[in-house]
């Protein structure tokens, strides 16, 4: 099922004349009002500490629970992508970001509460404060920092994230 297919009504007017426009909107029959199904924004966060180990984390919730998976989460309306990221790790883990650099972005589709939500993730290198005093907290069942040689990617339960950490691993580990 195509995602507009869930939205019934025009959120401008409420009508029910919410047709189909082309491949990725709707439009209203009866207000005019055009909507568009854009990708979310969300963030991944690469940590490395200072035994160049990767902070890994373990999920604690469906999709993909008990699988890998990196800290990070959807941005916040008025968020920066930076701000996003910070927040993520600091909910997630208890570590306090203080410097990001972006890597690159890769598309996604993320099943929320039977809601095929399709983002736009954007995968960033972070330093921390303090890399001793981690914690899993928020959706987290467990974080631990892996050796970079020990990194599988199959085993990340979401497929950005897989993709990203075969990415990384091949273009970011060996330079840092």
């Amino acid at each position: 099922m195509h995602p507009l297919e869930q939205f019934k009504y025009c959120p401008k007017c409420g009508s029910s004349h919410f047709e189909v426009h082309n491949e990725k909107s709707k439009h209203c029959d009866d207000c005019g009002f055009t909507y568009y199904f854009n990708s979310s924004a969300a963030t991944v966060a690469f940590i490395l500490n200072h035994r160049n180990e990767l902070l890994v984390c373990r999920r604690a919730k469906e999709p993909a629970k008990g699988t890998l998976d990196l800290s990070g989460g959807f941005i916040d309306m008025n968020e920066t992508g930076e701000e996003g990221v910070a927040r993520e790790v600091m909910e997630e883990t208890g570590l306090t970001v203080i410097d990001t650099e972006y890597l690159f972005s890769l598309p996604n589709t993320y099943l929320y509460s039977g809601f095929l939500v399709h983002t736009l993730d954007l995968f960033f290198l972070c330093k921390v404060a303090d890399d001793t005093r981690l914690r899993a907290m928020d959706d987290v069942a467990d974080s631990f920092w892996m050796p970079l040689d020990s990194i599988h990617p199959e085993e990340f339960g979401l497929d950005s994230v897989r993709r990203g950490v075969t990415r990384f691993l091949k273009e970011y580990a060996n330079k840092k």
